[in-house]
């Protein structure tokens, strides 16, 4: 559904030329949810904003739904639909006059316009406030008119920019239900995030983003395996240093690394590195602050090829 090969984007700013996206390569299936995953400024919007012809790459070639990015811009747009993180709801209309007019701007027949809006109202459960006027709706409501939009003229590709930002828990639940139908009903879905638990819960395949470049593709589970066994936290106040000494000749510990003034170790089996952990930092006569245990997440994998945390760049 998605083919691309070497897509670059730059800005020139006051500071200079920022390279937002550097040479970026994706395959993405028929059918799937794709997810591009990293934090805010990493290139993911560009990258979308490309795809979906709002940009124009640098260099680059690009397929999106069959057509070619760069000489049938037109035909992509037909066969795609976009919704920004923005949203793009309009206060003074209902959202049944959004739909109708949203369809009627793809060729859509006044009669069919308004049964495809009649169709998506129920689809989405807008009913109870469909003939009201958008200022009156919630967050969690504009954003369901928001991705019904992207829906009205059935397109082939759904682009998500950002879906859930902002969203209470309910809304968000609701929105995932929501891009779960629609991938079960031969749509391909291809959105971004900042949310860890989002990537892991909705995407068949997801690529992780940073500065511009992919850093790791793959499925939550294959990616996660990446980093095989267990990972333990520990906290020494004041200690940093002398702890990454102290484990980085433990055979137990496969890798580690400082995050802040924690150390983060990698381990086959946590259940029984544990003790030895606590033993090593007796013997050094070093208090323990903090000690966590956990399976391997999308975040460990973000550190483990970038350094950083993707829970604190998104945050």
């Amino acid at each position: 559904m998605i083919q691309t090969r070497g897509l670059r984007k730059s800005f020139r700013t006051r500071q200079g030329l920022v390279e937002a996206v550097r040479g970026v390569d994706l395959d993405v299936k028929e059918g799937e949810i794709f997810g591009f995953l990293g934090p805010n400024g990493a290139g993911k919007t560009t990258t979308l904003r490309i795809l979906s012809t709002l940009l124009p790459p640098d260099d680059g070639e690009a397929i999106v739904a069959g057509a070619d990015l760069r000489r049938e811009p037109g035909e992509v747009r037909r066969r795609i639909g976009y919704v920004a993180q923005g949203g793009g709801t309009w206060d003074e209309v209902t959202a049944r006059e959004e739909l109708v007019m949203q369809a009627r701007l793809y060729g859509v027949s006044r009669a069919e316009a308004k049964q495809r809006a009649a169709e998506l109202i129920s689809a989405f459960q807008l009913e109870s406030f469909a003939d009201r006027k958008c200022r009156t709706y919630s967050g969690g409501q504009r954003r369901r008119l928001d991705i019904a939009l992207g829906l009205v003229h059935r397109p082939r590709l759904l682009f998500l920019d950002e879906p859930t930002t902002g969203l209470d828990p309910q809304s968000r639940a609701h929105v995932w239900d929501e891009v779960r139908r629609l991938r079960d009903e031969g749509m391909t879905v291809f959105l971004t995030t900042h949310y860890l638990d989002e990537a892991d819960a909705l995407c068949d395949r997801l690529a992780i983003m940073d500065h511009g470049t992919i850093v790791a593709r793959g499925t939550p589970n294959e990616l996660k395996r990446e980093i095989a066994g267990d990972v333990i936290t520990v906290g020494v106040t004041g200690a940093g240093e002398q702890v990454l000494k102290l484990f980085e000749a433990e055979p137990y510990v496969r890798d580690l690394e400082p995050v802040g003034d924690r150390l983060r170790l990698y381990v086959d089996d946590g259940a029984t590195a544990m003790p030895r952990i606590l033993r090593v930092l007796d013997d050094a006569e070093l208090s323990l602050a903090s000690v966590e245990l956990h399976r391997p997440s999308l975040d460990d994998v973000f550190l483990h090829k970038t350094g950083r945390s993707l829970r604190d760049e998104a945050a």
